[in-house]
């Protein structure tokens, strides 16, 4: 392997990173729920990764945005990707929706950029992408297609559908106005108004209780260092380097890879649907992201 080989190799390794740790989210969240308010839960991760990030960037003296727009154009950003898709996600799974169902919200997100990218990115959108779009969906559902239960479900969607707007509309956002900053400054820009936010509604919605347990403590350690800090800045590198179709078409990859994770840790069968919709979701994502 020549040294100029080795960084193009390893950028297409990272999507599948990414997807990974993406996808151990749900399990994070599985261990820890059950100890803290949701909120109350995302507020103390963003306040230990705020703490995280503000000591390597003044160990790196790490360069912040000279323009006050980009600040506020990180900020957005962070909020929607953090504080309203964190928030909807988390706020779903405690209330009782489960982590299948919330995968499949969430799953729809490239179709929604799809129709995004193509009015406010200017991008187009092959019908080779659309296809794999509609196939990745379709094995989605397949996937999750056992998981759902027979309790009602309206107020327990309507988090996750706002957690399925604003990845959609972060996604959208960050791709057009800020593409491009440093990504640990970038972190605390992002994270700060996240944090806000997140008090102030759980300050007036929860108890802000959390029972200390050695579960809670692994599953925030695992959410502040794997997710908060290495899912979200492979997150940006991906979305300051691909299209936002290619981006988001990795989301698809996150049910069936869910799902093979909690097989491996929890000992959850897969089915012969199951198996098929992880096989076409993954062919929809190849064709999403090849058919440019």
């Amino acid at each position: 392997m020549t040294p100029a080989r080795a960084p193009g190799r390893l950028s297409l390794l990272l999507p599948f990173l990414f997807v990974f740790l993406w996808s151990t989210g749900f399990i994070g969240a599985r261990y820890g729920l059950p100890y803290a308010e949701p909120l109350t839960f995302l507020l103390v991760r963003y306040t230990l990764v705020l703490a995280l990030m503000g000591l390597l960037v003044l160990a790196t003296r790490a360069p912040w945005p000279r323009e006050p727009r980009q600040w506020l154009h990180i900020g957005v950003s962070g909020v929607l990707v953090h504080a309203c898709y964190l928030g909807g996600v988390f706020v779903a799974i405690k209330q009782g929706l489960p982590a299948g169902i919330t995968a499949l919200i969430v799953g729809m997100q490239p179709l929604l950029t799809a129709f995004g990218a193509g009015a406010l990115l200017g991008e187009h959108v092959t019908g080779r992408q659309w296809l794999g779009l509609a196939l990745g969906f379709a094995g989605v559902a397949l996937v999750v297609s056992g998981k759902f239960g027979d309790a009602p479900l309206t107020a327990m969607l309507l988090p996750a559908l706002v957690a399925l707007v604003a990845i959609t509309a972060g996604t959208l956002y960050q791709k057009r106005f800020c593409p491009r900053f440093d990504l640990r400054t970038g972190a605390i820009i992002q994270f700060l108004p996240s944090a806000a936010l997140t008090a102030l509604v759980a300050g007036a919605t929860e108890r802000m209780h959390i029972e200390w347990t050695p579960d809670f403590v692994f599953a925030l350690l695992w959410l502040v260092l794997v997710l908060s800090l290495g899912a979200i800045s492979l997150l940006n590198l991906l979305i300051r380097s691909g299209s936002a179709v290619n981006v988001v078409s990795l989301f698809y990859l996150t049910p069936p890879t869910t799902a093979i994770i909690a097989w491996l840790v929890f000992d959850e069968t897969l089915g012969g649907i199951a198996l098929g919709g992880m096989a076409l979701a993954v062919g929809g994502v190849y064709l999403a992201r090849a058919g440019r």
